[in-house]
């Protein structure tokens, strides 16, 4: 028993949510540092109040994972998550701009962010469940195209509304312009609507149908150690050195930093590594004791991650940090060091921070436009090779804008970025989904985001410490240090061994 090949129309109908969650994704990340700059928040202060973002889907996607691979609903399976994260990312994308402090725009961007990976997380297992492995890099690659649609109208929303519609692009302090505010609105109703495109326009395996693939599959899936409930003393011994191992280093790391007064927003990494080696502790404890249940299987699968997943892990690391630095720091970085401003109610200021949704618009622009081009590139030189090439040029366009003095041409390094962009959204998820066992495709998936939101933390948490202590609060030296992480992380690609074979379309 075999998966069907899907056309390419029922390709494109489970994938076209993702043109809604980018659409708000895009919003979010192109506009959030210039809310909270307008409400009041210094440079210095931005990374740490995006700490909501990572946090809330380093917690959330493992979690919705592990339940939608044991759900069964009339909706199917993934599908009552793509709807529930949707209608409250919209009602969200409808409070954040009308925030009225600092505290309430922070909370909305946690409540944001957390149903946004509602939304995403079963997404990406939707594409493993419902594609045969030769059809998966197709799968990926036509959600990088919704992605790039999606945050190209999201990103250029606010100078579309300004430029050519004359919404004001201006107000007083403390308030968030109106061409803001309305794409915001806009990003909501796009959000929900594409979202249940998807859920009333796919179907999905059953559960039963789902484990005669697996039980039919010769393959190799590396998923010989992936079965938590199978005890042994050395993996349970294991689980327990790593999580005093965590524990320690984050308690000795975090007494450093109040001895020494370094900045409070450090505590959030290393009290995160003693939180996590608790829990490790924890589920080993049970373990021991024959405890069976969601939280030690969710443990102990993560102690037993595919060597596969482990390589990309760091891929995704590296790549992630020089991303999280640029969504952080562009707005500020373009008008500073562009633009020589940093006044919030002035016009020189506003008008940069629509260039930069411009700049946004052009990189997921890209990103859309060579979705379909990647994977004929892959099947030519390998999925590695095309990965490489993607991230340096990303790499190198975030470390170019330094050297570039007008706004025009900060065009050129967003076409390496879109390209990096684009490569990161489909080529590590093809190389992971035929490395796992189609009964924990979500938890996987969702854990996998472990190494798309830890950088995140790193980067929100010591980014503000590194361009205070050392580079004199200029922001530009974030994407320079982004730009040396992605070229990295291309590197590290060449470490991951991959046979997945590539089937463009028929």
């Amino acid at each position: 028993m075999e998966k069907r090949k899907l056309s390419f129309w029922e390709i494109w109908n489970m994938s076209f949510g993702f043109l809604g969650i980018q659409f708000g994704f895009a919003l979010q990340n192109a506009n959030t540092s210039r809310i909270f700059e307008t409400l009041g928040a210094k440079i210095d202060e931005i990374p740490i109040l995006w700490i909501a973002a990572p946090v809330s889907g380093l917690i959330i996607q493992p979690v919705i994972g592990y339940f939608s691979d044991r759900t069964w609903t009339r909706l199917g399976r993934r599908r009552p998550y793509f709807l529930i994260g949707a209608i409250l990312s919209s009602i969200a994308l409808f409070i954040m701009p009308n925030s009225p402090t600092l505290w309430i725009a922070a909370g909305t961007l946690w409540i944001m962010d957390a149903s946004i990976n509602v939304s995403m997380e079963p997404f990406r297992a939707f594409v493993g469940d419902n594609l045969p492995e030769k059809q998966r890099t197709l799968g990926f690659a036509m959600q990088s195209f919704f992605i790039g649609t999606g945050a190209v109208v999201g990103s250029v929303l606010p100078y579309l509304f300004t430029n050519v519609f004359g919404v004001s692009n201006t107000a007083a302090e403390g308030i968030i312009p109106d061409s803001v505010k309305w794409s915001f609105y806009i990003g909501g109703v796009v959000f929900l609507l594409s979202v249940l495109w998807t859920v009333f326009k796919t179907t999905e395996y059953t559960p039963e149908q789902l484990e005669a693939f697996e039980a039919e599959s010769k393959k190799d899936k590396e998923n010989v150690i992936l079965n938590p409930e199978t005890e042994s003393v050395s993996n349970i011994k294991k689980q327990l050195s790593l999580g005093a191992l965590l524990t320690i280093i984050g308690g000795l790391v975090s007494f450093l930093i109040f001895e020494n007064s370094l900045a409070k927003e450090l505590y959030i990494l290393f009290i995160g590594l003693v939180f996590m080696g608790i829990l490790f502790i924890i589920a080993s404890q049970l373990r021991t004791q024959k405890v069976h249940n969601g939280f030690t299987i969710i443990m102990t699968d993560l102690l037993n991650m595919p060597a596969t997943m482990k390589k990309l892990a760091w891929v995704q690391f590296f790549s992630w940090f020089a991303l999280f630095s640029m969504w952080i720091y562009t707005t500020q970085a373009v008008t500073q060091h562009i633009f020589g401003t940093t006044d919030t109610t002035s016009k020189v200021y506003n008008d940069a921070a629509d260039w930069v949704s411009v700049l946004f618009t052009v990189y997921n622009g890209i990103a859309a436009a060579v979705a379909f081009l990647l994977p004929i590139i892959a099947k030519k030189v390998g999925i590695r090779a095309t990965h490489l090439l993607a991230l340096c040029s990303g790499g190198v366009g975030l470390i170019s804008i330094y050297f570039i003095g007008d706004k025009q041409m900060l065009i050129l390094p967003m076409l390496g970025v879109g390209i990096a962009w684009a490569s990161i959204l489909s080529m590590p998820y093809a190389m992971l989904s035929g490395a796992l066992p189609a009964a924990k495709m979500g938890y996987y998936m969702g854990v996998f985001n472990f190494f798309v939101v830890i950088p995140q933390i790193v980067a929100a948490t010591i980014l503000g410490f590194v361009i205070k202590q050392f580079f004199h609060n200029e922001p530009i030296y974030a994407l320079i240090i982004g730009g040396v992480s992605m070229i990295f992380a291309g590197l590290l690609t060449l470490r991951v061994n991959n046979r997945t074979k590539i089937e463009i379309h028929e």
